[in-house]
């Protein structure tokens, strides 16, 4: 993906995804996450799926991958 799309990607992110994102990539479970961020794990895995799809991914490796090609985190 170019640096257009990358932009782009990011842009789809809302602040509180963004915020998730970061946290995925230091590899923290969604407990962890959830903790930090002061929100329920239910609303963490909500946010890590539109995440995903947002990225155009299925797992959580593929999503730190593609979020550091993007140059995302």
């Amino acid at each position: 993906m170019d640096r257009l799309g990358a932009i782009e990607a990011f842009a789809k992110l809302s602040e509180a995804e963004a915020g998730v994102l970061q946290l995925l990539v230091g590899f923290l479970t969604v407990a962890e996450i959830a903790g930090a961020l002061g929100q329920s794990a239910g609303t963490v895995r909500a946010q890590t799926a539109v995440i995903y799809r947002k990225l155009g991914v299925y797992r959580r490796r593929d999503a730190i991958r593609r979020a550091r090609e993007l140059g995302l985190v």
